[in-house]
């Protein structure tokens, strides 16, 4: 009985001995894996957020640089109308002008210079088809005082046609001005967002590759860490005791009275027998030869 007792303590204290080991390890190496894949969802986490990000600014400047596209295109669609329109205002300008200077210096040299002014008149065939000037009379005479208020408003007309002609081109060449410094700002600003855009896509793209990486890694580890668990709450099953139920501790306490029972007897047994054995050994002993 004592031998099987130490037999029980002897495996009893192997047994705790093994589970103490057991557990220490199986618990250390279960946390060290749950870190790891509590560190690897936090870089995914923040990876795909960064990510996200990124496409969404991507995606903003995309807008941008199409909305630029289009204003570029109807900046140059303006300018290409404006300067035709210039041109053609230029050209009726220059043409009005022109006609007006040459009915000055005719009707000048009319008033002023008598033979040279007819001869000019007689030559000079657009001239004469634009002033429609008829013959001199036989008994012409110059009216200076028409003439002065003729030339008068020539010259007004000349100054108007000058200073519109002038007005033009100073517009022109300060919307030319404009536009060749927005179109060359407009390319700056679009050269900018193409290479944000470029590299903003590729570090995008660079993330999710990293993101694909670590999620593999992730799932290898959560299977070995599914592997531990499952060893952790098997080596738990058998060396954490549960609390025992009245049957259990009733059939236990009834298996514990009759070993003892029997072990009783036993010693009664022994007892009886070295016992008789020994009033058997005085009573020979006293019995004379």
């Amino acid at each position: 009985m004592i031998l099987k007792l130490e037999k029980e303590m002897t495996e009893e204290a192997d047994e705790k001995s093994y589970c103490d080991e057991q557990m220490s390890k199986t618990e250390t190496k279960k946390a060290e894996l749950e870190d790891d894949v509590a560190k690897m969802t936090s870089k995914i986490d923040q990876a795909a957020s960064k990510s996200a990000e990124l496409k969404a600014q991507v995606q903003e400047l995309q807008a941008e640089l199409a909305a630029l596209a289009k204003e570029s295109a109807s900046m140059d669609k303006i300018r290409q109308e404006t300067h035709a329109d210039y041109e053609q205002a230029k050209a009726d300008l220059e043409l009005g002008l022109s006609g007006v200077r040459k009915a000055l210096q005719v009707l000048r040299e009319y008033y002023g210079g008598g033979a040279a002014a007819a001869a000019m008149i007689q030559d000079d065939g657009m001239l004469s088809s634009l002033m429609q000037q008829p013959a001199v009379p036989e008994h012409h005479s110059k009216a200076s005082g028409a003439g002065g208020s003729i030339l008068g408003i020539l010259e007004v007309v000349e100054s108007d046609f000058a200073k519109n002609l002038a007005t033009e081109e100073t517009e022109e060449e300060d919307a030319q001005a404009d536009y060749e410094k927005i179109t060359q700002e407009n390319k700056i600003v679009k050269t900018t967002k193409e290479q944000d855009e470029k590299y903003k896509t590729q570090e995008s793209k660079s993330l999710d590759q990293t993101i694909a990486e670590i999620s593999s890694d992730r799932e290898t580890t959560n299977t070995e860490l599914a592997a531990v668990n499952d060893y952790y709450s098997k080596i738990k099953d058998r060396c954490i005791a549960k609390p025992e139920t009245y049957e259990d501790r009733t059939a236990r306490r009834d298996a514990e009275i009759k070993g003892l029972k029997e072990a009783l007897a036993v010693l009664e047994d022994e007892t009886a027998f070295v016992q008789r054995k020994h009033r058997s050994f005085r009573g020979s002993a006293l019995t004379p030869n």
